[in-house]
């Protein structure tokens, strides 16, 4: 009977711990940060959101930046996922750029953007990217970026 007794307790003891580590692991699951796959269920919608910037934000974006910006441009590269402008490597110029990506990201948060600077005195480049549809999206409302 205190063999029984003993073996019961031990076997409880164990199934106790392996409950505990099962929890525990569960818990830690649930700490991590999002993956991509969690962050890719709360895309947002392929539209620009022009009221995530203020009056005068949207009449600089879309009125003065842009179309400065386009007259610059001195070629473009399609890419998988999007396409690749390049810029006279001047300080203005990476100024303008700047500004509106960092307001496009705003009315337009689907976008990966990026702003680069070649070596040696090379072109400076903004890449807009992004997932399945991003391209198809600059095609359409980016028409005036990627004409000859």
């Amino acid at each position: 009977m205190k063999v029984s007794i003993i073996a019961a307790a031990a076997l409880l003891t164990i199934i106790g711990t392996f409950a505990f580590v099962r929890i525990g692991s569960k818990q830690s699951v649930l700490a991590q940060p999002l993956n991509d796959a969690t962050q890719n269920q709360r895309e947002s919608p392929f539209a620009c959101d022009t009221s995530a910037l203020t009056p005068e934000q949207r009449k600089i974006h879309f009125n003065e930046l842009g179309p400065a910006l386009r007259d610059l441009r001195k070629g473009f590269r399609e890419l998988p996922d999007g396409y690749e402008f390049r810029f006279p490597s001047d300080q203005k110029t990476y100024a303008m750029l700047t500004e509106w990506a960092q307001q496009e990201s705003l009315c337009c948060p689907f976008f990966d953007i990026n702003v680069r600077l070649d070596r040696e005195g090379g072109p400076l480049w903004l890449r807009l990217t992004g997932r399945e549809g991003t391209k198809d999206f600059i095609k359409v409302d980016g028409a005036k970026w990627i004409q000859q």
